[in-house]
């Protein structure tokens, strides 16, 4: 956290205003893979039902990431950031006054273009305001956000389920998910856009600091955008295939309580949080590739031990450290390496479009592994697809460039 003491007062604002946004956007996603065993048991559900709810939650997500890179270029990084809080919170908190599944289909559908856009508008915001020497550290601290987000929903799963009736508590534990709404007042109050997009949306000559969607298609750009967003699928399908069924697997499959789940997943979410801290660092002192690879290897060990080797309650309580330090932590070099490789009049389109490409590709996961339990052990389909999707990671990985320590111009 040397960095910390070199950062200026808006800096500094802007980063809290960015970790806020993550760690509770973390959260509002997470309440819902602490739900599924209530849902399938209140009503009736298949396990496809429910990994098709997060599927279409991450679809809904990535058209939600697309838009808000644009909305991102077009009015501004702050802006942008404000509503897509609001609407993620506010369709969070809908969801727990869901009467069917249809209506719960409907309301993470909605919550999910509010998620997906946050990430897409803070990330571009912190990467464009931060020193480049230290833009990997910033970025990745910022999405160590994510793993307190995940921690609080485990915290406020495991109170509200111990003294609520189970119908009860899964719709309290959506309705929390207003609280979100609340960090907006900050960031209309103190948070400014960064000067390079200031820079650029001044540019003398008429639409030079412009930049057009379809330019990350555009010949010189083109084969960028394929590897990153190649590069966010093998992250986010790994992860979103690990998380999304980690709560049941740990209850139905390995029957544990309530407690004894929270329990398991709170190591594994500090895990997560070290991991993000971990690589937020070595994407600077290593780089953004080495670091990729470092932790794409290390995912794909954990993930295969964890779920597809017989060991004990307790080996499994002690490698879910690692199973969430490198699953987690693979993320922290994303946003910077994400900032360094689009110029500022489409950065917000190409990060918001190749990270959410990947999301929207993850997304199927969830469903895919939900279908594959039906004729194989849950462990075993959670750990196929996971360590596919960061095999995928490592060759994108392998195929860009290394971008630290890069100077981002207005052009």
């Amino acid at each position: 956290m040397s960095f910390w003491g070199e950062m200026s007062a808006k800096e500094r604002r802007t980063f809290w205003a960015c970790f806020g946004g993550w760690a509770l956007d973390g959260m509002d996603f997470q309440f819902y893979s602490f739900v599924i065993p209530s849902l399938i048991a209140e009503w009736h559900l298949s396990r496809v039902q429910a990994g098709t709810l997060q599927t279409t939650t991450l679809l809904f997500s990535a058209a939600g990431g697309w838009i808000a890179g644009l909305l991102a270029d077009r009015i501004g990084r702050v802006r942008t950031l404000q509503i897509t809080i609001l609407w993620f919170a506010a369709f969070t908190g809908l969801s727990g006054l869901a009467q069917g599944y249809g209506q719960l289909l409907a309301t993470r559908a909605l919550m999910g273009l509010g998620f997906g856009g946050e990430w897409a508008a803070g990330a571009v915001l912190m990467g464009e305001v931060i020193n480049a020497r230290h833009r990997g550290k910033a970025v990745g601290t910022v999405q160590s956000g994510w793993a307190l987000g995940w921690g609080a929903a485990a915290i406020i799963y495991t109170v509200v389920f111990s003294l609520l009736p189970e119908q009860v508590a899964w719709r309290v534990l959506f309705l929390a998910g207003i609280a979100p709404a609340l960090l907006v007042l900050y960031i209309r109050r103190y948070v400014e856009e960064p000067e390079v997009y200031r820079a650029a949306r001044a540019q003398p000559v008429a639409g030079a600091g412009r930049g057009s969607f379809l330019e990350i298609f555009s010949p010189g750009i083109i084969g960028t955008t394929a590897l990153a967003a190649l590069l966010a699928t093998g992250a986010q399908g790994g992860y979103y295939a690990i998380t999304t069924w980690l709560p049941t697997y740990l209850k139905t499959v390995r029957k544990l309580t309530v407690f004894g789940t929270g329990g398991y997943l709170g190591v594994v979410i500090a895990g997560s949080f070290c991991g993000y801290l971990v690589s937020a660092y070595l994407s600077d002192a290593l780089g953004r590739r080495r670091n990729f690879f470092v932790f794409a290897l290390g995912s794909m060990a954990a993930v295969l031990v964890y779920t597809l080797v017989p060991i004990s309650d307790t080996q499994m309580l002690v490698l879910g450290f690692p199973l969430g330090f490198f699953a987690s932590g693979i993320f922290s070099g994303m946003g910077a390496f994400f900032t360094e490789l689009f110029p500022t009049r489409i950065r917000g389109s190409g990060q918001g479009f190749c990270y959410n490409f990947g999301r929207g590709v993850g997304a199927l996961f969830p469903i895919v592994v939900g279908a594959l339990s039906a004729t194989m052990p849950l462990g075993r389909a959670i750990g196929i697809f996971a360590a596919s999707a960061y095999a995928v990671l490592f060759v994108a990985a392998l195929l860009l460039p290394e971008t630290r320590g890069k100077e981002l111009s207005p052009a």
